[in-house]
């Protein structure tokens, strides 16, 4: 007798392979801070942070090469500091959405504790790496928001829409490191290693992430689901409120230490670079990863996709970059 699998059971047994291999991939890369980031290395702030790519120095034309590698390391700190920020409520959400596999699937259990563990410790990192910048870098740098009030907030919205900001943070995390920093040889080597080791284990976040968040799409009707669209346009609403803020704090900072005297064009010029970097690096790149479209395309409607795509057009100009610069990943 031919016993014939069901699709949801054939689904089930696929996400639980999935939850498995994130499992297995965990155990196999594990690291410590210290022991194999860190390593008893300091930056070199004769090096860049962040690529021309993600930080678009190429835009600003009348920056010396000094001016340059401040601008981009300037950026790379308070680059570290957001992720550090997101990983707050992450690590609460992923704590909250565990509870679901408690007593059912202890491989699932597992996964999502081993991610929580782990965005526990990248919180760690860092918070060295901001240690580590503000030693080498000259007094008046602020990073602004408060990762607790930001968490909260955040957090009011609905599973559906978290996992889904999640799930676009993760997935641009991943591109930012193997399009842009791993490339550039003009990067300070610990700065890169900071962000390939975050790589290594974002990889199987992301996977969760969809696994959560479509697991939570089945659980919803159409109605919760359309309030959980407009729940989840509104955290990237909340999310480029905080990048205008960070992004004046950090180009009143660059402007301030600059080592060249910056005209009043100039110095718009920076500010209004300063925030179409952040846009592109913390939004609009992740909004143009394929996969994030596919996974968003596969549980909303049309009409809901055109939406989201509405409220995100004002930011979309950040992915346009002039005739001397390059449109990166």
């Amino acid at each position: 007798m031919q016993t014939t699998i069901q699709p949801a059971t054939r689904s089930a047994l696929t996400d639980s392979a999935r939850y498995a291999r994130c499992v297995e991939v965990s155990r196999r890369i594990r690291w410590d801070i210290e022991r194999d980031v860190i390593r008893g290395r300091q930056f070199d702030f004769g090096r860049k942070f962040l690529p021309d790519g993600l930080s678009l120095v190429g835009e600003l034309h009348f920056l010396t090469p000094a001016s340059q590698r401040l601008y981009s390391q300037v950026q790379g700190r308070s680059y570290a500091n957001i992720f550090g920020l997101a990983e707050r409520f992450i690590g609460a959400k992923i704590i909250e959405v565990s509870r679901d596999h408690w007593l059912g699937d202890q491989t699932a259990l597992e996964a999502l504790v081993r991610f929580t563990d782990e965005e526990l410790k990248h919180q760690a990192l860092f918070r060295r790496i901001e240690a580590m910048a503000g030693a080498g870098l000259p007094a008046g740098y602020r990073f602004l928001p408060q990762p607790n009030e930001v968490a909260g907030a955040v957090l009011g919205a609905s599973t559906w829409a978290v996992l889904g900001l999640t799930c676009h943070i993760e997935l641009f995390t991943q591109v930012h490191y193997r399009e842009s920093i791993e490339a550039d040889p003009a990067l300070s080597e610990l700065f890169k290693d900071v962000f390939l080791y975050h790589w290594r284990e974002e990889s199987q976040h992301a996977v969760l992430d969809e696994l959560e968040w479509a697991r939570e799409d089945r659980r919803l009707d159409s109605a919760a689901q359309d309030r959980a669209v407009d729940d989840l346009i509104g955290p990237v609403g909340a999310l480029d409120a905080i990048l205008q803020t960070q992004a004046a704090a950090a180009a009143d900072y660059f402007i301030a230490i600059a080592p060249q005297a910056l005209d009043a064009t100039e110095q718009r010029a920076i500010r209004a670079t300063m925030l179409k970097a952040y846009r592109w690096q913390y939004i609009v790149s992740g909004v143009q990863v394929p996969h994030f479209q596919a996974v968003l395309g596969s549980l909303v409607s049309e009409a809901q996709m055109a939406r989201i795509g509405g409220a995100l057009a004002p930011l979309m100009y950040a992915a346009e970059r002039d005739v001397d610069g390059a449109l990166a990943a």
